[in-house]
Formats: C-alpha cells, sequence, structure tokens
C-alpha cells in the first residue's frame, strides 16, 4: 500500500499538527510505502518570504525525521523539486469544477484575509494537493479533520478523470483518507472552542512541539476550563474535554481511560498531569531536532534524494495522463530511436 501526505513549511509546528498529522507519518512507514512532501508551492499561495520559506523547508524537514521518520524507509522531499507535480495540476485542473473551488472553506477563509491581492493559485490550491496525491497513486492519506473536504474533491477528480479518459481503467487510484480516531482536532488552550493554530492571537493557547518544558507547564497549567472540578467530556467543558482528548493522544489511550483515571483528581492535579506527559512526550523530538537542525547539507542531501525517487514515480503517472488525454506525442513515438 502506497501512503501520502503532505505538510506546509510554514509556521512553527504545534501539538495538533503532531498528534493529528506526524505522528500519523511516522506509523505510516510500517505499513506501507510511505512518501512525504513539504509543500512548499502550497505555501506561495499567500504572502510570504522568500528567505524565510527555504529557512522553514529545512525546519520542517529536521522536524520530520526528529519526530520518526526515516529516509532510508521513506520518500521525503521537497514539492518544487518535482516538476511533475505542477503539470498534473493544469491537466487536473480540466477535469475540476469551478464553482466547487470557490466554495471550498479554505479558499473563503483565507480570501478573506488577503487585503491587496486574492491570487488563483489560491483558488487553484486543492488541485495542486488533489496533484500532489494522485500523482504517486497512493492508497492512503494521513490527515486531519480538517483536509476532509479537499481530500473528497481530490477523490471526485479522480473519479471524473477515470470516468472521462480511462476507457473503463482506473489511471488514477481513488485514495482514502486516514484520519486519527484520538486527537484528529486538537483545540486553543485558551479558546477550546477554536482548533489550535499558529495564526492564534496569544502564544499561550498553542503548544509548539518545540517548546520548551517551562512553556508547556506554563501553558496547560494557564488552560481555559470552567467553573467545576469534574474530569469529563461534555458539551458544556470543552475546555477539559480538550485536555482529556490531548492526554489520550499523548498516551495513546481511549479518552474513557483519562476519565475514569483522573475522575476524583480534580482541574489543578490533572493540568499538572497532562503537562507532565506532554513534556516528556516531546522532549525527544526537541533533542534530535537540534542535533539535525544544523546541518543543512545533509537536509538538502535528504530532500534531492527523496525528490529523485519521488519524481521517477510521478513521471510514470504523468506519461500515463498525458497519453489519456492526447497531449504531446504518443508514448510509443517518443520511444523510437
Amino acid at each position: 500500500m502506497r501512503i501520502f501526505s503532505g505538510i506546509q513549511p510554514t509556521g512553527r509546528k504545534h501539538l495538533g499538527n503532531y498528534i493529528g498529522a506526524i505522528v500519523q507519518y511516522v506509523a505510516s512507514q510500517y505499513r506501507g510505502e510511505g512518501i512525504f512532501c513539504i509543500v512548499d508551492l502550497h505555501a506561495i499561495t499567500v504572502p510570504y518570504s522568500p528567505a524565510e520559506l527555504r529557512e522553514r523547508c529545512y525546519d520542517t524537514a529536521a522536524l520530520l525525521i526528529a519526530a520518526g521518520l526515516e529516509p532510508a524507509r521513506c520518500t521525503l522531499f521537497r514539492q518544487s523539486d518535482v516538476p511533475e507535480h505542477t503539470e498534473l495540476t493544469w491537466l487536473l485542473s480540466t477535469v475540476t469544477e469551478l464553482g466547487r473551488l470557490q466554495r471550498m472553506h479554505q479558499f473563503r477563509d483565507k480570501s478573506l484575509a488577503q487585503r491587496e491581492l486574492v491570487s488563483a493559485a489560491l483558488l487553484c490550491y486543492p488541485v495542486l494537493q488533489a496533484a500532489d496525491v494522485l500523482a504517486y497513486r497512493a492508497h492512503e492519506v494521513p490527515v486531519g479533520e480538517d483536509q476532509r473536504e479537499h481530500l473528497e474533491l481530490m477523490r471526485d477528480v479522480a473519479r471524473r478523470f477515470n470516468a472521462r479518459f480511462g476507457d473503463g481503467e482506473e489511471v488514477l487510484v481513488v485514495p482514502e483518507h486516514r484520519i486519527p480516531d484520538v486527537g484528529a482536532r486538537i483545540m486553543d488552550l485558551q479558546d477550546p472552542t477554536t482548533k489550535m493554530s499558529t495564526t492564534a492571537a496569544s502564544e499561550q493557547g498553542t503548544v509548539f512541539v518545540l517548546d520548551g518544558p517551562q512553556a508547556i507547564e506554563r501553558k496547560l497549567k494557564s488552560a481555559v476550563t470552567d467553573s467545576g472540578t469534574e474530569v469529563r467530556r461534555a458539551p458544556e467543558k470543552p475546555g477539559i474535554g480538550n485536555l482529556i482528548e490531548i492526554l489520550a493522544a499523548v498516551r495513546d489511550a481511549p479518552p474513557e481511560q483519562i476519565e475514569s483515571e483522573y475522575a476524583d483528581a480534580g482541574y489543578g492535579a490533572f493540568k499538572a498531569a497532562v503537562a507532565g506527559a506532554v513534556i516528556e512526550y516531546l522532549a525527544p523530538v526537541r533533542e534530535r531536532y537540534d542535533e539535525l537542525r544544523g546541518d543543512e547539507s545533509q537536509l538538502e542531501q535528504i530532500l534531492q534524494g527523496g525528490a529523485a525517487q519521488a519524481s521517477a514515480i510521478a513521471a510514470e503517472t504523468l506519461a500515463d495522463v498525458r497519453e489519456r488525454m492526447g497531449v504531446g506525442a504518443p508514448r510509443r513515438a517518443r520511444t523510437l530511436p
């Protein structure tokens, strides 16, 4: 089974990113053929700093490896180093509905935030995302809950392409998503009605993967809860429910077990337990990251090697798509001496 996922090289990665996506990437290496992409082309759909983008790509590569991705076991690469992604995006745009792109939640949210320019690239972001996955004929995509809408679009794009150009064959694989049962949606510690995000109004509500122990403890102990004392999940207790979800994910335990264990602990003791568990959980990643990040030449070598592997796979898919669509010279003509 081939597994693909991409991660943005923008912003510092937080606990929600780590639990909802990165941990899944690491586990995927042992379930199938893992292909993981640092999606720098997606990052340029909104205002950005070119110099910072390059640095963030190295930051992200180092973090993924520190978390447990093994370049010898999986394929890790930078999206812009594999040009097949952009050509396939253009070809797939011919079987993608414009109206649906305009209705995508991410496009609507981000376009409202753009004061100077809403780029065409932002509108086409989901088509590029579809190309990222479909180029590798991936069977599974580990993602967070927030990407479900984009996964459904890419599945429909694959189906429409196959119906129009496949002649009864599945030229493009229709992928399945893999969303974790626990930790799929980690909420902001200061506003548990909104998802944890690097763009949160205050850093106090966001635990970053590279935060030190004191910062993690401070943020979790000051997390918003409610006026009660009972550690349980309920609609009126989103703050404590979020902490239960975090501890369950960190300990790889059912939330019900956490509720049972800490039912009579009180909020202070429970917050301290969550803080201690998160500190222990993230410490090896932070330590390993510090070792890796200083060697950019090694990181670049890993990314370039991954790009060569990825390009070999994507080129075959692209050649099949071009052939089916009647674009360019026939494949048999390109092989003639």
